[in-house]
């Protein structure tokens, strides 16, 4: 999707924002302004003293103050050359340090939002706020206000100097202004749309890689190499043409406000050596007018792709900012701590969309005692894995309610309520770290005997010792190195080493053989003793010994009983089991 822009060159409101995060230095910050204003105060001083030295000393032969007038400029230079390390150190400084805390601020913001946001939000996007958006608002601190600051004020110093040297050599320069202003204008507008046609590119570019290398094994399984690589070749086309058209932008920019200057430059040696003759103008005042010139320019070519840079900035502050202003995330207004919950769950009359009105629950109520496991079967879509999401507080109703230990969700401190649910699921994921940390997941109350007490305890200890490092076996990205049973075992011992009092299996054992389920079942049985269970399976036949189970078609229960009752009844459940016998056989 294309980004836009606001089309506003500066956004008072967003720079207020901006200000906001650089408050905890603002020292640092109002330094950097003082810095700068006397950067742009000593720039014109060398033109100055090389006039005063010509027109005082070289004309009248005063060779032995030359020495004196040498060592003066040499430390105006050294100054000059120590504001501007000092500018641009502190101002590279300061916006790393603030995007430093903005990048911290936006992935606590993301890590706190609510599911349904993900649902709806590219991951790609999400990478793009958090990395290169806040590389580019650095530039604001680096490239943009500082720097269009200081060029300002060199430019308006540098012209008040100009006309109180000679007048008319000032106009003569300010005469070619409109020309080096149009010139800028129209590189302006020509850098932005390239700008504009770069992001997009590198956003596709991004996006492609992305999802293709994530889709390999599909690709490669259905010979799509080749039309796979003409898409990346023609998106990569793209990409080369839109920075190409940037590139063209600047080489005729510069080349032309070159030219400018040049004949600005032209024009005042035409006319100062003009008043030289007639003894109207003195060699030290042409000297530094020619030094002026090309301060009074250099700014003035600059400005233009100091604006773009500040716009690129504010565009992607503004994105940033929309992020951080999101409500999108689950109300923890609960104070109930759930350290002693008994897991008794009960849901009554709950219903939930993704989108309403399609709603994928409805009407649902049920009870589970402490201790006592319930399982939930369905055809796909039925609404299992929704059920998941509303216990675990992942998602929250539209109306009804869901209890645990006859409080509502809503009025337990959430923190609290997710260290005692632990969710085993099908597809499980690992992160690219040591089995260790994948285990306790950064928590430092798990020690290592912990976690190889519970490993023992689900039967996948000798695996992990088995591995080269054993618990500091480094895992490949989502588990790629390891089998999907070595995956769920891993996850069986995450959820047992965090001691939860309500257990909850979506699919734990639908993606494995026969022997590898042997053994998740009874890591399962370790899992859920002496704990609330609710199980969603695929495969009957590990259900039998729960004690409700409920059948759901189309987000509503149909039928409900134990494993006994529902083959009597003969209906959604016994036809189901029967199918899946009848296959098995």
């Amino acid at each position: 999707m294309k980004e836009k822009s606001s089309g506003k060159i500066v956004d008072l409101q967003i720079i207020r924002r901006i200000y906001g995060f650089i408050l905890p230095y603002k020292f640092r910050f109002w330094l950097l302004v003082f810095l700068i204003l006397c950067m742009a105060g000593v720039s014109p001083v060398v033109p100055l003293l090389i006039r005063y030295t010509i027109d005082h000393y070289v004309d009248v032969n005063q060779v032995e103050e030359l020495l004196r007038m040498f060592f003066i400029m040499l430390g105006v230079l050294f100054l000059q050359t120590s504001l501007q390390f000092s500018t641009s150190y502190l101002a590279g400084y300061l916006g790393q340090t603030v995007i430093r805390d903005i990048r911290v601020t936006l992935y606590q913001k993301i890590i706190n939002l609510r599911l349904a946001f993900f649902d709806a939000t590219p991951i790609g996007r999400l990478v793009t706020r958090t990395v290169s958006d806040i590389e580019t608002l650095n530039d604001v601190f680096s490239e943009g206000l500082a720097s269009i600051a200081g060029d300002l004020l060199q430019l308006f110093l540098i012209v008040g100097v100009m006309f109180y040297t000679d007048w008319r050599l000032t106009l003569i320069i300010l005469a070619t202004v409109p020309f080096m202003v149009l010139s800028t204008y129209i590189f302006k507008e020509h850098i932005k749309k390239s700008f504009n046609e770069v992001r997009l590119a590198v956003a596709n570019l991004n996006s492609f890689v992305q999802e293709h290398i994530s889709g390999m094994m599909i690709v490669q399984l259905f010979h799509a190499e080749k039309r796979e690589m003409l898409k990346f070749q023609e998106i990569n086309k793209e990409h080369r043409d839109a920075n190409i058209k940037s590139i063209w932008a600047y080489s005729v920019y510069f080349p032309v406000a070159d030219v400018i200057a040049a004949v600005g430059t032209g024009l005042v040696v035409w006319m100062a050596s003009t008043y030289i003759l007639k003894e109207q103008q003195s060699v030290g005042t042409l000297t530094a007018f020619i030094m002026f010139i090309n301060l009074f320019f250099r700014p003035i070519r600059m400005l233009a792709d100091r604006f773009n840079t500040l716009q690129m900035g504010i565009v992607s502050t503004e994105r940033i900012l929309t992020l951080l202003d999101s409500t999108d995330y689950i109300q923890n207004n609960g104070t109930h701590q759930a350290d002693k919950l008994e897991g008794k769950v009960e849901f009554k009359e709950v219903t939930f969309a993704y989108n309403e009105p399609e709603w994928v629950v409805r009407n649902v109520s049920f009870k589970v005692e402490a201790g006592k496991t319930l399982a939930i079967v369905g055809a796909t879509g039925a609404g299992k894995s929704s059920i998941i999401g509303l216990l675990s507080r992942m998602y929250d109703c539209q109306s009804g309610q869901i209890l645990i230990d006859g409080i509502a969700l809503t009025d337990y401190e959430i923190t609290s309520l997710r260290k005692n649910i632990a969710v085993v699921l099908q597809d499980v994921f690992l992160f690219s770290s040591t089995i260790a940390y994948n285990i306790h997941l950064g928590d430092p109350s798990i020690s290592q005997e912990k976690m190889e007490e519970a490993a023992k305890a689900v039967g996948v200890h000798d695996f992990i010792m088995s591995l080269p490092g054993g618990y500091r076996y480094q895992v490949m990205e989502r588990g790629a190195t390891l089998s999907v049973g070595q995956r769920q075992l891993i996850s069986f011992v995450r959820a047992l080493v965090h001691d939860p009092k309500i257990i909850i299996l979506d699919e734990a054992t639908s993606s494995v053989d026969t022997e590898t389920e042997l053994m998740i079942q009874g890591a399962i049985a370790t899992l859920m003793k002496g704990r609330t269970a609710v199980v969603i399976a695929h495969r009957l036949s590990t259900i039998r010994n729960a004690d409700q189970i409920l059948v759901m078609e189309k987000g509503e229960i149909k039928e409900r009983g134990n494993h006994d009752d529902l083959i009597k009844q003969e209906g959604l459940y016994a036809q189901l089991y029967h199918l899946q016998f009848s296959k098995a056989v």
